[in-house]
């Protein structure tokens, strides 16, 4: 028997390697697509899911979160578990909680938390090729984290937009740049209020190719801040990215 209207919560991890997208598309199967799917043959009743974040075709999370509106009077743990059983193998819900009633999953994001993994070898890694950009020659990890670092703080990011970018504003706040090597695995983390579409893969890219002595620290930063739209038009491959958190406040999971 159904009951009060409420809102869940949820927090996914996915493998987007054969997805077109999080959102739903018309040229191929999606996230939100297969999410609807299942709460519709848990409930009996379609339920529109929402996104905190837009992911691209090809591009994975450990820490997206969506929502939703049900009546059905399942707990939280009976929804975690129900909805895995009619989940495909590639998407998984880490945890459902009660939130409040309108919570937006976009908007009252504080903060979205990405990892990019590079392997920077001129041999191919096998267990890593669909989760991770091969880069062969060696990058100089030094003049990326001092690029990296011109990044930190408000600014306009309109150089990592696209040309025909229509967002009102291109102004965003990074927060945390990280840069860590491990032998040959070198994994960048970027946390910043919001992001504009494909700003981190196309950020990637600009410093791999500071890292590779292709473009100079100087020339890096001077496009930063002239912020001419679609300067950095390079973008790094999407497997390699991977939406790692979204931050709210208070806290909805214990990963936060």
């Amino acid at each position: 028997m159904d009951g009060e209207r409420r809102r869940l919560a949820l927090l996914l991890e996915y493998d987007g390697s054969r997805y077109a997208g999080s959102q739903l598309q018309q040229n191929g199967p999606s996230i939100q697509g297969e999410l609807e799917r299942a709460v519709e043959a848990m409930t009996g009743n379609f339920a529109r899911v929402a996104f905190a974040g837009r992911t691209d075709a090809g591009v994975h999370a450990l820490g997206q979160v969506a929502a939703f509106d049900t009546v059905a009077p399942y707990s939280s743990e009976a929804f975690r578990g129900g909805l895995n059983v009619r989940l495909p193998e590639a998407i998984a819900v880490r945890a459902v909680a009660e939130v409040a009633t309108g919570f937006d999953p976009r908007r009252e994001a504080l903060a979205r938390r990405y990892q990019y993994r590079i392997v920077n070898s001129v041999t191919r890694s096998p267990l890593l090729r669909a989760r991770a950009w091969q880069v062969r020659a060696r990058l100089d990890d030094e003049l990326v984290s001092a690029a990296a670092v011109l990044l930190l703080g408000e600014q306009d990011f309109a150089a990592f937009a696209s040309r025909e970018a229509s967002q009102a504003s291109t102004r965003r706040e990074i927060r945390d740049v990280a840069l860590r090597r491990r032998d040959r695995v070198v994994t960048l983390e970027i946390e910043a209020n919001a992001f504009l579409m494909h700003q981190v893969r196309r950020t990637v890219a600009a410093l791999v190719e500071v890292g590779l002595g292709k473009r100079r620290i100087a020339d890096f930063e001077r496009a930063l801040r002239e912020a001419k739209p679609g300067f950095f038009e390079l973008t790094a491959p999407p497997h390699g990215l991977s939406l790692m958190r979204v931050r709210y406040e208070p806290a909805i999971f214990d990963q936060e």
